[in-house]
C-alpha cells in the first residue's frame, strides 16, 4: 500500500510537540512491514531541499493564484520526504506563531499547504490513502469532497485523519473562507461552521474516512464535553469511525542500552548506568551531591495548564519540604518559567531547571531521575511516561488519556505495576501520590521491583503500525463503497 503522511512536522525537519515524532517513528515502522510511504511537509526556514519535483503549484487563494514549487528531501529509513516550498508563507522564526502570537495568515498558510498536498497526491506520489494530522492539514479531506469532489484522480482518494490533541481547534473568522478559496459550501452546522467561525479540525473530524486517537482512552474521552472541547458532539457523531491507536515508541532512540546521549549506557540487567547518569544529572542542574541516594524528580515538558503545572505550582513549597531534589526542564507559558526560577532561587540545590528545549538533556533527565512526573489534565498519548518506563525513572502520573492506558499502578501486594497514578485533578492528590512514591522509594527491593516491572514493558511501534495499516484498508473499503460519513 502506497501511503502519504500529510503533517506540518515531523523529525529529523521540524519539532515542536509530539506530533513530530509520531510522523517520523510511524512511517519507518510501516515500512518495515512492506509499505510504501511518503511524507508532506512545509519547508521551513533551515530546512535544506534542492530537488524540484514541481517547480510551479497554481493555487487559488483570495481571489489571486499563488506559485509554491514542491521539492523532494532525502530518503530516511525508506521513508521519502516531499515539502512545500514557499517562502513568503513558510520561511520564518516559527512554525505556527512568533513569539507567542499566532501567524495572523495560519488559515492560508494551511490551507494552501493542503492542496499542495493534493497535487502532489495527483501528479507526483499517487497513493492509496492520505495520512492527515491534526487542524493543519484538515483542509486535505475538506477540499478533496469540495473543490476536488469531481476530479476523477483524487475524489475517491480515502483520508484517515488523526487527533493528536484535540485542545487546537485552528479557528479563524469566517471571512477567512474567502482569503483561502475555502469553498462556502462548506460553511455551516455539519461543517466547518462552530459558533459563527471557521473551524479546522471540525472538517477534519466531518469530512474524513476514518478517524483516530493516539490512546484507547483519549479515543473515548473527546466524546465527552470535559474533554471534547465543543466539538464531543461531533465525534460521538463519527464514533462508529473513531478508532484509538497507542503511539509507540523508537526504542532505538529512547532506550538505555543504546542511548549515545546518556553519559554510561545500562539494562535492566545491570543498572550501574543509571547511577552514572544520576550523578551527571546532578552535575548539570547544579543540584546537591551530599546524597547519592537522595531521590530526584525530573520533568520535561511544554510548561502549560494541559500539563498539569498549575498542580505543581499548588504543592510546589509543601513538596520541597521532603527531602528530594527537582530536576526540571522545558519552555512554554511565562509564569511557569518564572515560577520554576524562582524556585531554583529560593531553593538552591533542591531545585535546577534548564528553560530550553534540548533532546540530549532530555535524555539525561531520563536516565538520570528516580521518578518522573506527568500529572497533566489531559494527556492524549504522552512519550514521556514511555520512556521513563523503559529508563526505570518511576512515573507519577495522573489517571488519563495515554498516561491511564501505559502506566499502571503499583500493587505492594502482588509485586505487580509500573508506576502511580491520581485521578482526582488537585495539587492535594498529586502530593499524596508523590508521598506515596516516597515510601515505597525508601525500601530498595521494593523500588527495584517497580524499576524491573517498567523497564519489561514493550511500546514499540510495532504492534500499533499493524493496527494503522488494517485501519487504512479499512478506510480504502468504506471509500469504495462511497459510504461518504455523515456531517451531522
Amino acid at each position: 500500500m502506497r501511503i502519504l503522511f500529510v503533517a506540518s512536522e515531523a523529525l529529523p525537519y521540524a519539532k515542536t510537540g509530539g506530533l513530530a515524532d509520531v510522523v517520523e517513528a510511524l512511517p519507518k515502522a510501516l515500512v518495515k512491514l512492506g509499505h510504501e510511504i511518503a511524507v508532506f511537509l512545509p519547508r521551513y526556514r533551515g530546512i535544506k531541499s534542492n530537488t524540484v519535483m514541481m517547480p510551479s503549484l497554481t493555487i487559488s487563494q483570495g481571489g489571486r493564484l499563488r506559485f509554491p514549487s514542491i521539492t523532494s528531501g532525502t530518503l530516511h529509513h525508506g521513508v521519502r520526504y516531499f515539502f512545500l516550498d514557499d517562502p513568503f508563507y513558510f520561511d520564518r522564526e516559527g512554525i505556527y506563531d512568533e513569539r507567542g502570537r499566532e501567524y495572523p495568515d495560519n488559515a492560508e498558510r494551511f490551507t494552501e499547504f493542503s492542496r499542495a498536498a493534493i497535487e502532489l497526491a495527483k501528479y507526483v506520489w499517487p497513493p492509496d490513502i492520505i495520512h492527515c494530522h491534526d487542524w493543519q492539514t484538515a483542509m486535505v479531506p475538506v477540499l478533496l469532497r469540495s473543490s476536488y469532489g469531481d476530479d476523477p484522480m483524487v475524489k475517491a482518494l480515502p483520508v484517515v485523519f488523526t487527533v493528536h490533541n484535540m485542545g487546537y481547534h485552528g479557528i479563524f473568522p469566517k471571512d477567512a473562507l474567502e482569503r483561502a478559496s475555502i469553498p462556502a459550501g462548506v460553511f455551516y452546522p455539519g461543517g466547518l461552521e462552530f459558533f459563527g467561525s471557521v473551524n479546522f479540525l471540525k472538517g477534519g473530524l466531518v469530512y474524513s474516512d476514518y478517524l483516530t486517537t493516539v490512546s484507547p482512552k483519549y479515543a473515548q474521552e473527546i466524546q465527552t464535553s470535559e474533554f471534547g472541547f465543543g466539538l464531543e458532539g461531533v465525534v460521538r457523531a463519527r464514533a462508529d469511525r473513531l478508532v484509538g491507536i497507542l503511539n509507540g515508541v523508537d526504542y532505538a532512540a529512547w532506550s538505555p542500552d543504546k542511548d549515545a546521549l546518556i553519559p554510561m549506557k545500562y539494562s535492566a540487567r545491570n543498572m550501574a548506568g543509571k547511577r552514572v547518569c544520576k550523578q551527571a544529572l546532578l552535575v548539570e542542574f547544579l543540584l546537591l551531591q551530599d546524597n547519592p541516594n537522595r531521590p530526584v524528580l525530573g520533568i520535561v515538558s511544554r510548561f502549560a495548564d494541559q500539563k498539569g503545572f498549575d498542580l505543581i505550582a499548588q504543592i510546589a513549597h509543601d513538596l520541597l519540604h521532603e527531602d528530594i531534589l527537582l530536576a526540571v526542564l522545558g519552555t512554554g507559558d511565562r509564569k511557569y518559567e518564572e515560577l520554576f526560577r524562582a524556585l531554583a532561587q529560593d531553593f538552591p540545590g533542591r531545585v535546577g531547571v534548564k528553560i530550553a528545549y534540548d533532546n540530549k538533556l532530555a535524555h539525561l533527565v531520563e536516565a538520570g531521575s528516580d521518578m518522573f512526573l506527568m500529572p497533566s489534565r489531559y494527556e492524549p498519548c504522552g512519550l514521556n511516561q514511555i520512556y521513563s518506563l523503559r529508563y526505570g525513572s518511576v512515573p507519577i502520573v495522573r489517571a488519563t488519556g495515554g498516561l491511564d492506558d501505559t502506566i499502571e499502578s503499583f500493587d505492594l501486594q502482588h509485586g505487580t505495576g509500573t508506576g502511580f497514578k491520581f485521578s482526582e485533578y488537585s495539587g492535594a492528590a498529586l502530593l499524596y501520590t508523590i508521598r506515596q512514591a516516597l515510601q515505597h522509594y525508601s525500601d530498595d527491593g521494593i523500588w527495584k521491583r517497580i524499576q524491573l516491572n517498567g523497564m519489561a514493558k514493550d511500546f514499540s511501534w510495532n504492534t500499533s503500525a499493524t493496527e494503522y495499516a488494517k485501519l487504512y484498508e479499512a478506510a480504502r473499503a468504506a471509500r469504495n463503497q462511497k459510504e461518504v460519513p455523515s456531517s451531522n
